[in-house]
């Protein structure tokens, strides 16, 4: 897989094109990696609390302050609820976080123009596929597909490329970068637009070769 952009510094060519090349798990990594963190510590201190290093008399007491067991015992019906409550509030942080991690990613429409009567847009569709388009029409390419994916003011395209037996791969890639990526960041109008190109080997034109 490659990773092309145009008319960008190396190190913005980098840190864009990973989202043409990828969807980003850098927010559920942080998630996870804080609450690994937190558990860590905290099992970390109750290891270091038994092990005696808090003084070996408060190793040898209960956990919980005696005052708090008694305020537990006091209140038990109000402490069961907050109990609940914090489960319920823990599911269904859960979910949320699930449900973002599993939500398609977003598709972003163009604004090419807007006016006071008139607004003329893009539809990430019809954008991917008229970069598809034309990058089937390069010699040695069969077929092609794009998605546009990323937010609305950054887009990134990811690109689907099939070639032909006698494709000559360094000058698709050459066309690609010279020609398809420029035409569409002209024609959309964007500054940068990361492209990641996938490139694949078209079944219906591959035949064994044998005598």
């Amino acid at each position: 897989m490659t990773a092309l952009e145009t008319a960008a510094p190396p190190k913005r060519v980098v840190r864009r094109s990973r989202k043409a090349v990828a969807r980003s798990a850098f927010g559920d990594r942080s998630r996870l990696a804080l609450l690994g963190l937190v558990l860590l510590a905290a099992g970390t201190l109750a290891a270091l609390l038994g092990a005696g290093v808090f003084g070996s008399g408060r190793a040898d007491r209960p956990l919980l302050d005696p005052m708090i067991v008694e305020a537990l015992r006091a209140q038990p019906l109000l402490w069961r609820w907050v109990a609940i409550g914090v489960g319920v509030v823990l599911v269904v942080v859960g979910l949320v976080w699930a449900a973002r991690s599993l939500r398609p990613e977003r598709r972003p429409d163009l604004l090419l123009e807007t006016a006071q009567d008139t607004t003329l847009l893009v539809t990430a569709t019809a954008a991917a596929e008229a970069v598809a388009d034309r990058a089937a029409e390069l010699p040695g390419v069969s077929r092609a597909r794009g998605r546009m994916v990323g937010r609305d003011d950054d887009p990134a395209l990811r690109l689907t490329v099939w070639l032909t037996d006698e494709a000559d791969v360094v000058a698709v890639c050459r066309a690609l970068d010279e020609e398809i990526v420029t035409e569409a960041r002209e024609a959309l109008g964007v500054a940068h637009l990361p492209v990641a190109v996938r490139l694949e080997l078209d079944s219906a034109t591959h035949r064994p070769r044998v005598a």
